[in-house]
């Protein structure tokens, strides 16, 4: 599959301009470096941003930036923070594995579904997950919700797509 699969299968408007502006300041590289970002471009979806940057010889990721969105279901800054301490042991496995892939193939994801479960919240939703030079860049839309996850909810977890960066 292409980015233009990729872009076609994202539904949410704010993740479509995340992805085409990932898309825009890449030029004719593979992936874009960080500084390539043009926040004011992306002023409207800030809030649901979030990156971590790679570091492959120690083969760990730290926060870079969430914007408030998504630290309001951290409830916590993700800058500077290893991934190690953000996300529970249960889980890291999966998602540090997720992430490397979409880093280090590099490939790009869609999720969809079940895209938080935290402690007595959950939150339903679409996100993307896009390479850069040293980490990944994501964009996350979901409705909050409180309490225990619904059984439904919960068996069906988050959907993975996954895309070829050609």
């Amino acid at each position: 599959m292409t980015f233009q699969a990729f872009e076609q299968s994202v539904a949410a408007e704010p993740l479509k301009r995340v992805v085409r502006h990932w898309n825009e300041v890449r030029h004719d590289r593979a992936v874009p470096e960080w500084n390539a970002i043009r926040p004011s471009a992306l002023a409207a979806q800030l809030s649901i941003i979030w990156s971590w940057k790679y570091d492959p010889v120690s083969d760990q990721f730290t926060g870079r930036l969430a914007g408030d969105a998504i630290e309001a279901i951290f409830g916590r800054s993700l800058r500077g923070a290893a991934m190690t301490d953000v996300f529970r042991p249960s889980e890291y496995g999966r998602l540090f594995a997720r992430h490397k892939r979409v880093a280090t193939e590099p490939a790009l994801f869609r999720g969809t579904g079940l895209v938080f479960h935290h402690i007595e919240r959950y939150g339903t939703g679409e996100r993307v997950i896009l390479p850069m030079s040293d980490g990944i860049f994501g964009a996350t839309v979901y409705e909050a919700s409180a309490g225990p996850l619904p059984p439904g909810v919960a068996a069906a977890g988050e959907q993975e797509e996954w895309f070829a960066l050609a």
